[in-house]
């Protein structure tokens, strides 16, 4: 026998195992997580990557879906538009993952799911509220958290019938979901007779509002609304006190982190600080074996944590229903039934939004947590 011909097994052996290998990966479903894992909204992209992973953990130790595996690919925009589109065309392209958990900011879900869609993923975002990320028809795209028209209602009534106030201020970053936020907050204030005495944009990465908070001191404002995160309502709220400026401050699911208080630089200036979301998903009785078992593993399941995990349970379930990972039957499926999560039961609409979505107000303590009121 040749030297050649004494090899072929050898060969033989290397490319079946090769094609093992991967078969094996392909048996796989990728899920991408994207989010800011980096940058001053961190916190965030660290909430949905642990709810995801848990999620996944949970899943893939009864089998998975389909008896596959959930493999997570993290994928960092830091909420920045731009690097959302290069991370929508890597996770498409590149990682070939077959639905995607994200992203938070609006400014980045919206121009991401264009590539998604024509991908045909299915995702599901847990924190973008600006209606556009529903409203432009596209067949795969989901939300497991509410609008900012919904939201912006809660906020305005609140402001009228349980602050009684005149004199509002609205102040918002100039991003999508902040001003789109701040825009239905006072669009929801005129239809109750109340006129916003200060409009005003802020620039995302500022710290210095010192100016600002002059222009609400001379307005005369009573309440001032923050639309936008808390890398900027921090320093803000701590600047209006630091001013002696008493105005109520309130803001919106932008803010629901520990981080809060980082950025404000202690309780002291975020106690009274008013926010709106939906009921706390900690409280659901759905999840508190999952809620327990975070704790347990020294993290507490704040803000929208357990929006990711029950994100990957709808994936889950819509995969499993359709017996593979084909976006447009997933997503067909999931306008068509309800799924159970952690959250309690999820039902959608034709647009991809909650039938459901009920918000809520919290306050900021003296001890630098919140509570829903």
């Amino acid at each position: 026998m040749s030297k050649a011909n004494f090899m072929q097994p050898a060969r033989l052996t290397a490319l079946c195992v090769a094609m093992g290998l991967a078969v094996a990966a392909q048996a796989d479903i990728k899920v991408g997580v994207a989010g800011p894992h980096t940058g001053a909204n961190a916190a965030y992209g660290d909430q949905l990557w642990r709810g995801a992973l848990q999620a996944a953990e949970d899943i893939n130790a009864k089998g998975g879906i389909n008896g596959e595996k959930i493999v997570l690919v993290k994928a960092d925009d830091a909420c920045e538009p731009k690097q959302a589109l290069a991370v929508a065309n890597r996770l498409v392209d590149s990682d070939q993952v077959s639905a995607v958990i994200g992203h938070f900011c609006s400014s980045s879900t919206i121009p991401a799911s264009e590539i998604y869609d024509d991908a045909g993923l299915l995702v599901i975002t847990p924190g973008s509220t600006n209606p556009q990320v529903t409203e432009r028809g596209l067949s795969g795209m989901f939300r497991i958290c509410g609008r900012d028209d919904q939201q912006g209602v809660i906020a305005g009534n609140y402001i009228v019938d349980e602050l009684k106030a005149t004199k509002v201020a609205i102040i918002h970053d100039k991003d999508t979901y902040g001003q789109g936020l701040a825009d239905a907050t006072r669009a929801q204030l005129a239809k109750r007779g109340v006129k916003e005495v200060l409009y005003e944009g802020l620039t995302r990465g500022e710290k210095d509002f010192n100016a600002l908070v002059t222009k609400i001191r001379a307005s005369g404002a009573e309440v001032v609304y923050f639309g936008g995160l808390h890398p900027e309502a921090g320093p803000l709220v701590r600047q209006m006190r630091e001013q002696g400026l008493t105005a109520k401050f309130l803001s919106d699911d932008g803010i629901v982190t520990d981080e809060l208080v980082t950025t404000a630089g202690g309780p002291q200036y975020t106690d009274g600080v008013l926010m709106t979301f939906v009921a706390d998903p900690r409280g659901q009785a759905e999840g508190q074996a999952v809620v327990q078992r975070f704790r347990a593993n020294g993290y507490e399941p704040e803000g929208f944590t357990m929006f990711s995990y029950a994100a990957m349970q709808a994936i889950a379930a819509a995969f499993q229903a359709t017996g593979g990972s084909d976006g447009a039957k997933a997503s067909e499926w999931l306008k068509g039934n309800a799924v159970s999560t952690v959250m309690g039961t999820k039902e959608w609409d034709e647009k991809g939004d909650l039938t459901v979505s009920p918000y809520v107000m919290y306050r900021w303590d003296a001890q630098g947590k919140y509570s829903q009121l």
